[in-house]
């Protein structure tokens, strides 16, 4: 054995200790509940079978606006439980408000109507059926707005998530990626580990990255000691080496496994795909791996005719569909997007501008139980949105006041929502999403973000005195005071958009043509002014909003239901508007990258400069002395790495320094 061998053997051994266990035979997946469910209104019955996801009301009529209450039921067996674990219910969404039952017993109840939520499914069964009930109120607060309709439901999955002695929640997996000269890579880890038994341990988290074509890195950490029912931070980074970035021309996935476990024994284990992007925002324009970015789309509302939100997997794959067909690299909408949904974004290489549904709630906003309540739903978007390379900003609102330096709970608002942002996401920009009216001052409360959405409808709303927006040739004058007010954000025009309805001259609103010229006029405008990063129309498809929905157009004497028709495509049949061809002649002439093409093209491809291949790496390759070479440089890169995912588990940081009371209500609520 040469000195060399002698003299890193002990090195390699002690880092192959830290290698993820496999496995443990009894760790079980995610068990879909899925079928035999029925459904009745309160006190109306009957019982009637359905499939989950599901809406009370699937017609957007006037009559059930205003929400009711039904209650939802399924009889199922219970999986086989081993000693010191559990299971937790798992709901995707339910619309607004619930009460779960299991076995006659309440578990729990939720209020947040856009973000998943779990609950211990205390009193399961194993081995027997087992009885849940879900009562849900889909009634409207009063004076809470919306930009769409009140669908009320069991509208994604429900699930049972088995729980060890100690489990994981609300892991991301972000990245963090570095390609000035060689480009380097690391996987940044950040969980939540709790303590579900009645001793104080000492678990492991174990985490394991691996490229399409097999190269794998990992890292594993020892938590410090977690007290019986403790939740502790922890964060640790895995260094990538030769990394094969993700970008829309080439969405490359990783495969990625978390553990948890006790000793040799796996107590959790969570399976995803990650992507490893860099999104920055540089001297006023948003970067995607070091490229400027010249965003081209469309948002969309889940929202389908007869079934609304509740959609099928088929629903899904039509949604990528048109938004590829149309040639969009980007879109957005108002609320967290269905899992599903995310993951077949990141698959297609469409970039995502991820929302929380904070709509025009300055009111709302002056009461402190409101913006705590406001500020957990941030929270729960960030967090169920941050690990899909999709995702490009996490904007924490949508047309607050236009005057927040001067309205101070909407500054507060912001200033939380933004600190509390860059804490669960620091690789991403924060965003908001500005109301788009001419004559307010620069507000330092938004030139705080990283990245502004401008939501404006020059030439088709009037706006209001003063800030008058019905001449469309005021829009570009109001573009580049934007600029001058907000030099150092790069801004995205997120809205724009006409409705249609009928045949008639470009002159008239609502007609096709009108608006078909009016998407035509803001693109063409759009490129000429390269200080913007991208454009997103407003919508692909129409929606259903609200009850007598007038869009805008000011039209007399012209009966109205409650669909949105700023669509490229109609509600009810599908049908494309002639403007889908001018959005997609536009979109298919502008390049995504308004930079140089040769930049990062290297590192996207896995061809040119790369990162030091022996550093970081955990695949084993090239005989005994490359193997402990690659061990030793693992571990000079974990020395040296000043970033603060560094491995060490910390406590759940407070939002805002200096007020510990306030981050034990976050914690409470989380």
């Amino acid at each position: 054995m040469s000195a060399a061998v002698r003299l890193l053997l002990p090195l390699a051994l002690a880092l192959l200790a830290l290698a993820p266990a496999a496995a443990s035979a009894d760790v079980r997946g995610t068990l879909p509940i899925d079928q035999r469910w029925e459904f009745s209104y309160e006190a109306e019955g009957p019982w009637r079978a359905i499939d989950v996801p599901h809406v009370m009301d699937p017609d957007p009529t006037m009559a059930v606006w205003g929400g009711r209450i039904a209650w939802y039921r399924t009889t199922f067996r219970g999986p086989a439980t081993t000693s010191g674990r559990a299971w937790a219910l798992r709901f995707g969404q339910v619309r607004r408000r619930s009460e779960v039952y299991l076995n006659g017993r309440l578990v729990g109840r939720n209020s947040r109507p856009y973000t998943p939520f779990m609950l211990p499914a205390k009193g399961l069964r194993p081995g027997e059926d087992n009885v849940l009930v879900v009562r849900v109120d889909n009634r409207r607060t009063p004076g809470y707005r919306e930009g769409w309709w009140n669908w009320g439901g069991i509208t994604r999955a429900v699930s049972l998530v088995p729980r060890g002695r100690v489990e994981l929640r609300d892991t991301g997996l972000l990245s963090k990626v570095d390609c000035e000269g060689r480009c380097r890579a690391q996987v940044l880890v950040d969980t939540w580990l709790t303590n579900r038994t009645g001793e104080p341990v000492r678990p492991y988290v174990a985490v394991r990255v691996a490229s399409p074509r097999g190269r794998a890195a990992q890292n594993t950490v020892r938590v410090r000691t977690v007290a019986p029912g403790e939740r502790a931070r922890v964060q640790l980074a895995v260094p990538v080496a030769r990394p094969e970035l993700w970008a829309p021309e080439q969405p490359t996935l990783y495969a990625a496994t978390v553990q948890a476990r006790l000793g040799t024994r796996v107590e959790h284990a969570e399976q995803s795909r990650v992507g490893l992007r860099s999104v920055t925002v540089r001297r006023g324009r948003l970067e995607l791996n070091g490229r400027r970015l010249d965003l081209r789309g469309a948002s969309i509302q889940e929202d389908v005719a007869g079934r609304g939100p509740a959609m099928t997997n088929a629903d899904v794959e039509r949604t990528v569909a048109e938004l590829k067909a149309v040639g969009a690299n980007v879109t957005r909408a108002h609320y967290l997007l269905d899992p599903r949904l995310l993951r077949r974004l990141d698959e297609e290489g469409i970039l995502v501008w991820s929302q929380s549904p904070v709509y025009h709630r300055d009111a709302q906003l002056k009461h402190k139980d409101f913006r705590e309540r406001e500020l957990e739903m941030v929270r729960r978007t960030v967090l169920e949105a941050r690990s899909h390379p999709s995702v490009i900003t996490h904007s924490v609102a949508n047309e607050l006041s236009p005057r927040p330096d001067e309205l101070h709970t909407t500054r507060v608002f912001l200033d939380d929502a933004r600190e509390m942002t860059e804490d669960l996401d620091p690789t991403l920009p924060t965003s908001v999403d500005l109301v788009a009216w001419p004559g307010f001052p620069r507000q330092e409360t938004y030139a705080r973000f990283d990245l502004l959405g401008l939501n404006q409808y020059f030439g088709w709303y009037q706006g209001d005195e003063g800030h008058e927006t019905g001449n469309l040739d005021d829009l570009e004058p109001f573009l580049r005071q934007a600029r001058r007010n907000y030099h150092r954000q790069a801004l995205v025009m997120t809205e724009f958009g006409a409705e249609s309805t009928m045949e008639g001259p470009p002159e008239v609103k609502e007609t096709f043509a009108f608006q078909a010229r009016y998407v035509d006029h803001n693109l063409t405008l759009v490129k000429r002014l390269d200080f913007l990063s991208g454009a997103i129309y407003w919508t692909l498809r129409e929606f259903a909003v609200k009850p007598d929905w007038d869009g805008g157009a000011e039209r007399k004497g012209v009966p109205r239901d409650a669909i949105h028709n700023k669509g490229l495509v109609s509600y009810a049949d599908g049908t494309r508007k002639p403007a889908w061809e001018v959005a997609q002649r536009h979109f298919a002439q502008t390049q995504l990258y308004r930079s140089d093409p040769s930049r990062a093209v290297a590192a996207v491809t896995g061809d040119g400069p790369r990162a030091d291949s022996g550093i970081g790496s955990a695949a084993l390759t090239g005989g005994v002395i490359g193997t402990l070479l690659t061990l030793s440089g693992l571990m000079l890169w974990l020395l040296r790495d000043i970033w603060r995912f560094s491995g060490r588990p910390e406590p759940a940081p407070a939002y805002r320094a200096g007020d510990p009371e306030r981050e034990r209500r976050l914690e409470l609520v989380a």
